[in-house]
C-alpha cells in the first residue's frame, strides 16, 4: 500500500483481515444477487405460463429489482463500503423473506412461517432507508 507521498504505508494491525472479511461479505452478496436474478427469471417464466398466480409474478419482479439493487450497492471491482454492504444485506434478507414466502405460497400452498412476507417487506423498507442513510453519510464523509 502506498501513502500520499508515494511511499510505503504500514497497515494497522488487523486492517488486512478487515479488508478480507469485507471482500468475502461483498462476494456473498453478489452470489445472493445472482441467485435472486435466476429465481426472478424462473418465477417470471412460471408465472407467464399460468403457474403460481399473481403472487409468483410479484415475487419475480421483486427478485429481479433487488438482484440489480444489491449488485449496484456492492459495486463489483471497487472497494466495498460497509454502510452500503449493510444496506445490501438488509435488502437481501428482505428479498429472501418476502419473495420466498410469496413463492412458497404460490407454488406449494404453504407459507415459510407466519408473518414472513410482512417481515420481509419491513426489512426491505429498512434496507432502502439504509441505502439513503449510507448515501448521505458517504456524501458528508467525502466533503
Amino acid at each position: 500500500m502506498l501513502n500520499e507521498a508515494g511511499g510505503s504505508a504500514r497497515l494497522e494491525p488487523g486492517a488486512e483481515a478487515g479488508r478480507e472479511r469485507t471482500a468475502r461479505w461483498a462476494s456473498a452478496l453478489l452470489c445472493a444477487a445472482g441467485l435472486f436474478g435466476a429465481a426472478g427469471v424462473g418465477a417470471a417464466a412460471l408465472a407467464a405460463h399460468g403457474k403460481g398466480g399473481p403472487d409468483l409474478a410479484i415475487a419475480a419482479q421483486f427478485f429481479m429489482v433487488h438482484a440489480a439493487a444489491v449488485c449496484a450497492l456492492v459495486r463489483p471491482g471497487r472497494r466495498a463500503d460497509r454502510a452500503f454492504l449493510a444496506a445490501a444485506s438488509l435488502l437481501s434478507l428482505g428479498t429472501v423473506l418476502f419473495c420466498g414466502d410469496l413463492s412458497s405460497f404460490a407454488l406449494l400452498g404453504s407459507r415459510l412461517f407466519p408473518m414472513a412476507a410482512p417481515t420481509g417487506g419491513l426489512t426491505l423498507i429498512a434496507g432502502w432507508l439504509a441505502v439513503a442513510a449510507a448515501a448521505v453519510f458517504d456524501r458528508v464523509r467525502n466533503e
